[in-house]
């Protein structure tokens, strides 16, 4: 599957101060200085849809900030079976510093590009520069919420809550680079990928997609791009509440 071309060469000269994904990588709260530190030290690495970036139990040699497409997390058991637990976007980070091994299978979905930095001088630039570390810490902080928001979805949501709350964080998290004429977005996951993700079959996705299109609360160019053409009428098939929390 190859959903999204990316202009890889374009970026292996790019400043970190033009960099897309600038202001909510790791490197966001950063001055001139760090980010110079940080330029002298990365390199872009590029990996085709389907390819496996890091097997788990794998050496870590390099962390990652993902600059363009997407990528899953997943975790293959014993019998055989793979459960995806987790997506990655645009300005997501791979790896943690002071782990020497990856705890997750990471795919490419789409076409990736990311920003690497080997893990040993990355991780020595941790220990002397705060806004990095504090910048580490927030995003090691916002997974944790993903992740609590992620059993909240598995235990209590119905599988329309599941798909609506699915395409609202992809709206949400949906960069310039990633929108499209007319708001148009790219939906990085096959249905059946969506189903796996979700813990849904392939048919209850299709399914409620077409409701909701039908709704009027989304609508689709091709199969790999999505609008949001009402945003407060999809929120509320979320099954959240203003404040976040789940309606009963």
């Amino acid at each position: 599957m190859q959903i999204n071309k990316m202009p890889i060469p374009e970026l292996t000269s790019v400043r970190c101060q033009e960099c897309p994904i600038r202001h909510r990588a790791v490197c966001a709260k950063c001055d001139e200085e760090e980010l110079e530190l940080l330029s002298g030290m990365k390199t872009y690495r590029s990996f085709k849809a389907g390819d496996v970036i890091l097997w788990r139990g794998e050496p870590l040699q390099f962390v990652a900030s993902l600059v363009t497409g997407a990528a899953t997390l997943s975790k293959t058991l014993e019998d055989g079976r793979t459960q995806m637990v987790g997506l990655l976007l645009p300005s997501d980070f791979i790896g943690r510093p002071g782990r020497q091994e990856i705890e997750f299978d990471v795919t490419a979905t789409t076409d990736v590009t990311l920003c690497c930095f080997d893990r040993k001088p990355f991780e020595k630039l941790v220990e002397d520069t705060p806004h990095v570390a504090q910048r580490l810490m927030e995003l090691a902080l916002d997974e944790l919420d993903a992740a609590r928001e992620w059993m909240l979805l598995l235990g209590r949501k119905t599988a329309r809550e599941k798909i609506a709350t699915f395409i609202e964080m992809l709206a949400r998290r949906a960069t310039v680079q990633d929108q499209e004429a007319g708001g148009q977005f790219i939906l990085y996951l096959t249905r059946d990928q969506i189903a796996n993700y979700l813990g849904l079959t392939l048919e209850t996705v299709s399914r409620h997609f077409s409701a909701l299109k039908k709704e009027g609360m989304i609508g689709f160019s091709d199969r790999h791009h999505i609008e949001v053409l009402d945003l407060p009428g999809l929120q509320l098939a979320t099954g959240d509440d203003a404040d976040g929390g789940l309606v009963s």
